[in-house]
């Protein structure tokens, strides 16, 4: 069965495993779901992932979540842009989430990034999710 949302089940998945106290959190692999784990690894999010080849072309993200203190270093992570409702922002329309301390990810045209990088290099595009 296909998924509708596989960025969004990524980051239920990620919300869960913290909210669970794992240390890893397995993913399904694509593109996407890998763009947006550097942008959370860049930004101290978690502490890395690798990709694991589980049968013959499937392969899935091992990602290693990352605590502070025994609480999970993400506290907020949520779909903005779903695939029902996409979400466009110019970079001098995007919001400060928590004042800055929180991040969004943007999908631009030079690729995923945050929006601190992407106001750095002048760029707006499809607003994926904010993290806290």
């Amino acid at each position: 069965m296909s998924m509708t949302d596989p960025l969004g089940d990524m980051l239920t998945r990620l919300r869960n495993g913290g909210m669970a106290n794992k240390a890893t959190v397995t993913v399904p692999a694509s593109n996407l779901r890998a763009s947006v784990l550097d942008v959370l690894k860049r930004e101290g999010y978690i502490r890395g992932y690798e990709r694991v080849n589980v049968r013959k072309n499937i392969d899935e993200f091992k990602v290693e979540l990352k605590y502070y203190e025994n609480q999970p270093v993400i506290k907020e992570i949520e779909r903005v842009s779903t695939p029902g409702r996409r979400v466009y922002s110019k970079v001098k329309d995007l919001p400060k989430f928590y004042n800055g301390l929180g991040i969004y990810v943007l999908s631009t045209p030079s690729g995923v990034m945050s929006d601190h990088e992407a106001r750095k290099a002048n760029l707006g595009g499809e607003v994926l999710c904010k993290v806290f």
